[in-house]
């Protein structure tokens, strides 16, 4: 009979001969794992110069006058506010018949007759549904001046640009110091006509060959949106497909961690969105004027393609190359291949700190299709956008932590990781690429390589630290002023926030 502890003594020595061999190996490939990635190459400088407003002095000056239309009371200010809109609403009649260029005085004039209102509608917020009409009016005289434009001239995408991005920033900042329940989730645009399938998406009719421009939730998203030299408010393009016989919805679109692939409508609208805006091909357009047809061909195309081939993410943003495809990518090569271009001026990053940092994340090309951007096209009109107060809050706080980590990038702060977690990133994306194969995602992006995931993370953990600070310091300057406080001022509690870490 075998003696139990002798035999408890050799099991304990296999374990520990075992034991032996095994730890020492695995320290060899934990160290092995540990050898950094080349690092990513620099990226050439920006040949334009990004957008910038410059006019601190001007929003100084439109909250001042905001606070002094809270006090003032709407009675008082009734008369005011009837002027100030009516001569909008004259210099929007006469523009709308007339053909101006990018640089016609009056369109300046526009730009400041369309702030003028702004703190008087904040502080009488039922007079907001008057002023979201003229906003309205003025987007479509603008996209139809604009298709007389050259929209790569410097001239055309800055006045477009002011209009259009400064025209919804004014909306929302009086939308957010309105009540909830005096806020619209769904502005209407323009009915354009179409001969496409359509179906009832939250209370709009859309047609196949739709847009869904949207933005995310996650600090990439407000990067890849204000990423750019037109900061914007959009991060993710999707193509929208309605079924002849059933009426069945698809949304086409590109994800980061599994590349092309087909959703329901409900199970787009389950993914985090801050905001989303349609936008439909004008039906004017000779293309559509030939085959009126062609926008469903181009999502059914889009369709069968994501069927019947696995397509990857385009990390590099590399327009021209369909082989592998960011977002953007879906729309633009549906329609390419039926001859409409679609971003007829192009996005460029120019700054130093925005090509750095989306290049640690593997982006190559930066003359791109930045999501944002689309919206300036003058082929697509606006079809609709939704937003709520919860989410649009959100949307301006995760803007102001970017444009102030932005400011960082440019001033040559780098984004760094967790070197001792390396070896564990790139386990996972052995998984990662493992069950990439069989269909399935993994805990890495495929297309990311380890040392970029986990440059996200520090990423994201930055964005988030700052805006945990910056969430403090906006309800103090809430409680302190009685109003939410404006993009400019964010910005500025952004900045003190990144400051005092």
């Amino acid at each position: 009979m075998v003696d139990a502890g002798h035999a408890k003594a050799t099991g304990w020595g296999a374990w520990r001969r075992m034991a032996l061999r095994i730890i020492p190996a695995l320290v060899v490939l934990y160290v092995v794992l540990l050898i950094p990635d080349a690092e990513p190459p620099a990226p050439p400088s920006g040949q334009k110069q990004p957008f910038a407003w410059n006019q601190d002095q001007l929003w100084s000056a439109l909250e001042a006058q905001f606070a002094v239309a809270r006090s003032a009371g709407c009675d008082r200010l009734r008369a005011q506010i009837d002027s100030s809109l009516s001569q909008l609403d004259s210099l929007l009649a006469k523009l709308a018949v007339d053909s101006v260029g990018p640089e016609d005085e009056r369109l300046a004039l526009l730009e400041a007759r369309s702030f003028h209102p702004g703190p008087m509608i904040a502080a009488c917020p039922e007079r907001l549904r008057e002023y979201i009409d003229l906003y309205s009016r003025m987007r479509e005289v603008i996209k139809r001046q604009s298709q007389r434009w050259n929209l790569n001239s410097p001239a055309a995408r800055n006045r477009l640009y002011r209009l259009l991005y400064g025209g919804r920033a004014a909306v929302e900042e009086i939308m957010l110091q309105a009540p909830p329940e005096k806020m619209p989730s769904l502005i209407p645009g323009n009915p354009e006509p179409s001969s496409t399938p359509a179906a009832e998406i939250l209370g709009v009719t859309i047609h196949s060959g739709d847009l869904l421009v949207s933005r995310g939730g996650a600090p990439t998203s407000a990067l890849i949106a204000r990423g750019n030299d037109y900061p914007g408010n959009f991060s993710h393009v999707a193509l929208v497909h309605v079924d002849e016989q059933t009426h069945r919805v698809s949304i086409i679109e590109s994800h980061i961690e599994k590349g092309v692939a087909i959703a329901s409508i409900d199970d787009y609208l389950k993914d985090t969105k801050l905001r989303v805006m349609a936008l439909r091909l004008r039906a004017d357009l000779p293309q559509l004027a030939t085959d009126p047809f062609l926008p469903h061909r181009a999502a059914a195309s889009a369709l069968a393609d994501a069927r019947t081939r696995h397509i990857a993410y385009d990390f590099e943003m590399d327009y021209r190359d369909y082989a592998k495809m960011f977002c953007s990518e879906v729309a633009s090569a549906a329609y390419a291949k039926f001859g409409v271009t679609l971003w007829m001026g192009l996005s460029n990053v120019s700054s130093r700190g925005a090509r750095s940092w989306l290049g640690a994340f593997g982006v190559r090309h930066f003359e791109t299709q930045e999501p944002a951007d689309l919206e300036y096209d003058p082929q697509l009109r606006v079809i609709a956008e939704w937003r709520d107060p919860e989410t649009l809050y959100k949307d301006h706080l995760d803007n102001a932590v970017i444009d102030i980590m932005l400011e960082g990038a440019d001033s040559l702060e780098t984004l760094g990781y967790a070197w001792y977690l390396l070896p564990v990133a790139r386990v996972m994306k052995a998984s990662s690429w493992v069950l990439n194969l069989f269909g399935a995602v993994g805990p890495v992006p495929e297309g990311m390589n380890a040392t970029a995931a986990l440059r996200n993370k520090d990423f994201s953990r930055r964005h988030d630290a700052i805006k945990a600070r910056l969430v403090l310091k906006a309800d103090e300057f809430k409680k302190q002023n009685g109003y939410t406080p404006p993009y400019w001022a964010l910005v500025r509690l952004a900045r003190e926030a990144k400051r005092g870490m």
